[in-house]
């Protein structure tokens, strides 16, 4: 056990996992207690009626050869809130322990820290630069109490990508006492590559990824934990079993099939077009006093009156995002990037 088990909770390094139901699918299943007959409602290949494989291992070892990385370092979940919510849960004792976020940043850190009992620590990106990390301050506040720093690249709601050198530096940095997280929901709309290539070299990099953006499953809920085996087998531990559905697998084989990520990329493609086109557009309308340069799925905008905008856009059957309840994002609204058709409508809207 090296010191990445070590900072974890003791009670979960001491904890015993959960003992499902064995896994051998060519077997009858006399074993788990489930239904002997397919529901009429049940489309999938496999069958409803059987449990998934509770820690799916051949989705797992899709998704590391997808994203680059080492079979035996990926964890499958649902979507990153859940990867988020275990590395809380593991890393940090209620009361004593702490994560470094960064804001205007994902709400959800904050939310599960608070929800597990840990401190939250706030060093806010600086408006002044484009939001970019405050490197010096995040230092600053790495009090032994830290066990977790959380870096979201491209950053929601703000858009705008950390620097990946600055990024591995801090890695480099918390080493032997935190993980630093990396967030990238959205890296497949930036430019920049993935850090995931990076962790061998880094053992207290994390990364997460998601399917639910670029290729369109936000409604499977699969997210992917990017780690260093020894953190994947620590949080191994606490996921609940079967926590990835059998249709979930399904989608997600079918979504990774070759002819289905090149169509994701045609997509991508298309939105990271559409975010310029859009991005000109709103930035001409008298409304509007800024449009924020973003590497992700959608654009943040301040509007001299933000209310006028989001009624008028919900008038026309637009729903976008309100952030004018977060610190410094008084004017602020959060819109995605949809279809040209979608686009168009939004923009109609304001104009």
């Amino acid at each position: 056990m090296s010191w990445l088990t070590e900072i974890a909770r003791p009670d979960i390094q001491a904890l015993r996992a959960y003992e499902h139901a064995s896994w051998e699918p060519g077997l009858v299943r006399l074993h788990a207690n489930e239904s002997p007959w397919r529901s009429p409602a049940d489309t999938s290949l496999e069958g409803l009626n059987r449990y998934p494989e509770p820690h799916p291992h051949a989705l797992m070892d899709r998704l590391a050869d997808f994203y680059g990385v080492a079979r035996g370092g990926v964890l499958a979940g649902r979507g990153s809130d859940e990867a988020i919510d275990l590395l809380i849960r593991a890393y940090c004792r209620a009361g004593q322990d702490a994560v470094l976020i960064t804001p205007p940043t994902f709400g959800m850190y904050g939310v599960a820290a608070r929800i597990q009992g840990a401190s939250v620590i706030e060093v806010p990106l600086r408006r002044e630069a484009g939001y970019a990390l405050e490197a010096a301050a995040l230092r600053a506040a790495l009090t032994p109490a830290v066990k977790l720093v959380f870096l979201c690249s491209p950053n929601n709601p703000t858009g705008n990508s950390i620097d990946a050198a600055l990024a591995l530096q801090l890695a480099r940095e918390v080493e032997g006492r935190a993980l630093l997280v990396v967030d990238e929901a959205y890296v497949e709309f930036s430019d920049a590559p993935s850090l995931a290539a990076q962790l061998p070299q880094y053992p207290s990099l994390v990364v997460l990824r998601t399917l639910s953006k670029a290729h369109g499953l936000a409604g499977a809920r699969c997210g992917a934990l990017l780690a260093n085996a020894e953190i994947v087998q620590l949080l191994g531990k606490v996921i609940q079993p079967y926590a990835v559905t059998q249709l979930t697998i399904e989608a997600v084989f079918r979504a990774l099939e070759p002819v289905n990520v090149a169509l994701a990329q045609q997509r991508i493609a298309t939105l990271k077009g559409e975010r310029v086109r859009v991005a000109q557009r709103l930035a001409a309308l008298p409304g509007v006093t800024r449009v924020w340069p973003s590497d992700a799925n959608f654009l943040l905008v301040e509007f001299a009156d933000a209310t006028r905008a989001l009624h008028s856009a919900h008038a026309a059957g637009v729903l976008v995002r309100d952030f004018r309840a977060a610190r410094g994002l008084q004017s602020a609204l959060r819109i995605t990037i949809g279809s040209p058709e979608q686009n168009d409508r939004l923009l109609a809207s304001l104009t």
